[in-house]
């Protein structure tokens, strides 16, 4: 699963670094291409805050969180079994560290630079791949974990070792005392008859 992750996580990077760079070689900034007429067009801004332009006068704060997601997510990769989990956070992670890399390198340098968004659905917002792959891995995460899909592939608390069979074990044997006095009057029905035969 390990692979399957940083092979996704490879695929946004290269299609986010890729139409960025597209975008600059062919449009000048604010530029504004349509694409569906009143749904979306092409819109190239760069933008100093967080996905969607949100919290502009806090780059350096995006930055560092962007870093520490990125080592976190490729710390835990190895413990995930899960086909699902490895997609999710394969995109978090492609995302991420797509627009790390314009913090780190884009103007105006480290580790403020301006990522570049061209992405404008009309009455939304304008954002990029690397925004897309963080949202969709962030839904797809909390999807998976509001039906219990655990990253080692189980179910919480239902498929784990060692939990089989909990909960429909059979109560353990309580005699009742009317049980107790047939078991003594059968016992001395018995001793009677082995007295009777001597």
């Amino acid at each position: 699963m390990l692979i399957l992750a940083l092979l996704c996580a490879v695929v946004v990077y290269g299609l986010d670094q890729g139409t960025k760079a597209l975008v600059e070689r062919t449009m000048t900034l604010g530029q504004q291409i349509p694409v569906i007429d009143g749904l979306l067009q092409w819109h190239y801004i760069l933008n100093p805050g967080a996905a969607f332009s949100m919290g502009e006068g806090f780059t350096w704060v995006f930055t560092a969180i962007m870093a520490i997601v990125s080592v976190g997510i490729l710390v835990y990769l190895p413990r995930v079994r899960s086909l699902a989990w490895a997609l999710s956070l394969g995109l978090v992670l492609g995302g991420a560290t797509g627009n790390l890399t314009d913090r780190l390198l884009r103007w105006p340098g480290f580790p403020n630079g301006h990522v570049v968004d061209f992405i404008h659905v009309q009455g939304f917002a304008v954002f990029n791949v690397a925004d897309s792959g963080v949202v969709v891995g962030v839904i797809l995460t909390a999807t998976l974990i509001l039906f219990g899909r655990e990253p080692d592939g189980t179910r919480s608390g239902r498929d784990r070792p060692g939990t089989e069979g909990t909960g429909s074990a059979e109560a353990p044997r309580t005699d009742s005392a009317q049980d107790r006095v047939v078991d003594h009057d059968s016992s001395a029905g018995d001793a009677s008859s082995e007295g009777a035969a001597r």
